[in-house]
């Protein structure tokens, strides 16, 4: 349910999360492959190239019909094999998840129900979507491109989507808040990263780097089975998102201190 209906329920918790290389395995690679997707990405960190400017080309390489797209997706894309739970559980919990994406919403739906099963259909998606190029249509060859969600060089700022929440509570101090997660690991996250109470960054991808060189407070996970842990102890009392946060600070002290005794 998009805001405001997501507050009806009064949910302590509001999990917002990136879905290509955080909620699946890989990033989905469409187009010119994973080598030039990986240099997009470093310009993009760089400051060389907007997200959109990259994303966009990548997008324009891609010729094949969009079912088949969708078909070849399904076939090759595997979820995290831990997130089928978190989201059972979430269900249970009345823990909304709602994906903030720079890809493209049928491709998500498609995948979600593929991986997970008709439940996903109840997962809020935000992200860009497909429209049929001029005189041409989806199923066809080069029939297809992006539109994005916004006119940000992000192509879709996630912010956008988290702040009419924290806004609200800004406004309407005596309501029962809700704590604010986000989940991510690349480029695309850099717009969100500022903006949740708490922020789970994927080991060994671009968003550790931002929020390493930009002094964004994070806590690194691995797979979605810390995130589990996390997010159920925050839930449940055992943990505050601030000791969460300082165990994520003092945990990547350690890691650099361990890279920098090994070189």
């Amino acid at each position: 349910m998009p805001y405001p209906q997501t507050l009806e329920e009064n949910p302590k918790i509001i999990f917002f999360t990136d879905f290509d290389g955080t909620i699946t395995l890989h990033d989905n690679n469409l187009g010119f492959g994973e080598k030039l997707r990986k240099q997009g990405n470093v310009d993009t960190l760089n400051n060389k190239v907007t997200f959109r400017d990259s994303f966009w080309e990548m997008m324009e390489s891609v010729t094949t019909p969009f079912p088949e797209c969708i078909r070849l997706l399904c076939e090759n894309i595997k979820l995290d094999p831990y997130f089928k739970d978190f989201y059972q559980w979430s269900r249970e919990k009345k823990v909304p998840v709602i994906i903030l994406s720079s890809g493209m919403t049928p491709i998500i739906r498609s995948l979600l129900v593929h991986l997970i099963g008709p439940e996903a259909n109840d997962i809020e998606i935000v992200s860009n979507e497909v429209v049929d190029k001029a005189g041409k249509k989806k199923d066809q060859e080069d029939g297809w491109q992006l539109k994005f969600h916004d006119d940000s060089g992000f192509g879709h700022d996630k912010s956008l989507t988290i702040r009419p929440y924290v806004e609200h509570f800004a406004t309407k101090p005596h309501d029962p808040r809700p704590t604010m997660l986000y989940a991510g690991d690349g480029v695309s996250d850099l717009s969100a990263a500022r903006e949740t109470d708490l922020l789970f960054a994927k080991q060994g991808r671009d968003l550790v780097t931002y929020c390493e060189r930009e002094g964004i407070p994070f806590t690194v996970f691995e797979d979605w089975q810390s995130i589990f842990v996390t997010t159920r102890d925050i839930l449940e009392g055992r943990k505050s998102v601030k000791r969460v946060a300082e165990e994520g600070i003092k945990q990547a002290q350690e890691g650099k201190q361990n890279v920098e005794t090994v070189k």
